[in-house]
């Protein structure tokens, strides 16, 4: 069986902990490596390694770091099937979902590409008599990302992309579920000439989390994954005198108006809701249908649509549409909320329920279901699924609609499909979410803007990736200068007076 490693001054290096924990075939349930967690101590030594590297990395000028993300950028794009296949056999997601993932990665490497421009400060001559003043962009120093399961390539390169384009020295720490895509990547940096030490991926469990929370060492630290674990990291890292940027979960809606064209949020909810296996923190989980009549249109449209799905494993090629959910207690879980529903009286139009897939009996694998008038005092509403369930609230009006949008604890994303522009205009303004999707199902902003949620979704005052990212891993320093002139009426140069 595979030992996988931690990587470690530009080189793979084995755990010394002895402990282990496994990583799966989330289609078979077999356990395919074994990968260390790694100790307070190992983590407070590799953490020291990278202080002493980054001083360095630091000094180097940022076109120089500009010119490892292009490198790094062009070995991505040759290593593209590779890393997608790690992708999917520790996830389990298909290959096109899988390439999807280290595509939207690459895309926020394109743009530290041109890190010197979004690294400049800001200059003002003749602020008072004879003052000048300007701003510089500095490196933080050391600063980690922890990062989840559900996006092994795409996340990790959110994070270290602007932090070393920035100047920064990075620990990562990925899911320990899906560990082989991040080290990875890193021997691709090395490859493209990022300093040893510069890049540490450590693996680990909550020692290495709290590790990194309680070192004095570490300036910032930015996490996506569960709005509980969020919370725990965003208040020991403020305690500890840290940034912290913290993503947590959500509970997107899609408004569907009674002008909306049927066809097309039919299919845009089915891609947004079932694709990797509904593991996205930006899954459509909620229609909210404004009508009976656009209810009752929008639930014909979906069953044929939904009927169609092809669920396996991503060895069974591009036909598949999504592949098995990520653990057996994530299997076990997603059942259960889908019983729940049917305890509280929403209506189960499709049941996704006991799939067993012949040769993959053992297989994490939850079939396509859907409900309809579910209600917002209901477990399936509630609580963030992260699985391929698609809930159907039925709304009499927009006001009604919009409500249960903003009334939502969370406020990651959400979504309207309307030919009408008076109410997008009026829905993209009123809404308390942070990504707004109008005929666009899945609002993920590309990578020159910036990524983030509001309300539970998100701890933190700046996003992810794009003009906030090169906010969050430097600090501004104001200079005011005042030089004493030596000239004396007449141009004649006074040198005393520079003495």
């Amino acid at each position: 069986m595979q030992e996988l490693t931690h990587y470690v001054n530009g080189q793979h290096v084995k755990g010394t902990s002895g402990r282990f924990t496994d990583v799966m075939n989330p289609a078979t349930g077999e356990v395919q490596a074994k990968v260390p967690l790694a100790t307070k101590a190992e983590m407070d030594e590799i953490i020291a390694k990278a202080a002493e590297a980054q001083v360095a990395w630091g000094a180097t000028n940022p076109q120089r770091r500009a010119r490892v993300m292009m490198k790094f950028g062009a070995l991505i794009n040759e290593n593209m099937d590779e890393l997608a296949e790690l992708v999917s056999r520790e996830h389990g997601k298909t290959l096109p979902d899988a390439r999807g993932d280290v595509q939207r990665g690459l895309e926020v490497v394109e743009v530290c590409m041109g890190a010197p421009a979004m690294l400049k400060g800001e200059f003002m001559d003749n602020g008072g008599p004879g003052i000048d003043l300007y701003s510089m962009r500095q490196a933080l120093g050391v600063v980690a990302g922890i990062t989840p399961f559900n996006f092994p390539a795409m996340i990790p390169l959110w994070k270290m992309a602007p932090a070393l384009s920035c100047g920064n020295a990075m620990i990562l720490k990925p899911s320990e579920r899906c560990p082989s895509t991040s080290l990875r990547l890193a021997e691709l940096l090395t490859e493209a000439g990022l300093p040893d030490g510069v890049l540490q991926v450590v693996n680990g469990d909550k020692e290495v989390v709290d590790a990194i929370l309680d070192n004095e060492t570490i300036q910032a630290v930015g996490f996506v994954g569960s709005t509980p674990i969020a919370q725990y990291i965003y208040g020991r890292a403020a305690t500890n005198g840290k940034r912290a940027q913290c993503f947590g979960g959500a509970k997107n809606h899609m408004i569907i108006m009674p002008d909306a064209d049927m066809d097309k949020a039919a299919d845009a909810l089915v891609g947004s809701s079932f694709g990797a296996a509904g593991e996205r923190c930006m899954a459509i989980s909620v229609a909210v249908p404004v009508g009976e009549k656009t209810a009752d249109a929008l639930i014909e449209r979906l069953i044929p649509r939904i009927e169609k799905l092809k669920v396996g494993p991503y060895t069974a090629g591009d036909d598949v549409d999504y592949g098995p959910v990520i653990t057996e207690a994530s299997k076990t879980r997603i059942e259960g909320l889908i019983s729940s529903g049917v305890e509280q009286g929403a209506t189960l139009v499709r049941d996704g329920r006991g799939m067993s897939l012949q040769g993959y009996e053992n297989g994490y694998f939850v079939g396509p279901t859907l409900f309809d008038n579910v209600t917002s005092d209901m477990d399936i509403y509630k609580e963030e699924i992260f699985g391929p369930v698609l809930t159907q609230v039925r709304a009499q009006n927009y006001e009604e609609a919009l409500k249960l949008t903003m009334d939502n604890e969370y406020g990651n994303g959400t979504a309207i499909f309307t030919a009408d522009g008076d109410v997008a205009r009026d829905f993209a303004s009123r809404v308390n979410v942070g990504m707004v999707g109008i005929n666009f199902p899945i609002p993920v902003p590309l990578a020159y803007f910036s990524f983030g949620g509001w309300k539970k979704s998100a701890f933190g005052d700046l996003n992810q990736y794009g003009p906030d990212a090169f906010r969050f891993y430097t600090k501004t320093k104001t200079v005011t200068a005042r030089w004493f002139s030596g000239i004396k009426e007449g141009g004649e140069f006074n040198f005393k007076a520079m003495d």
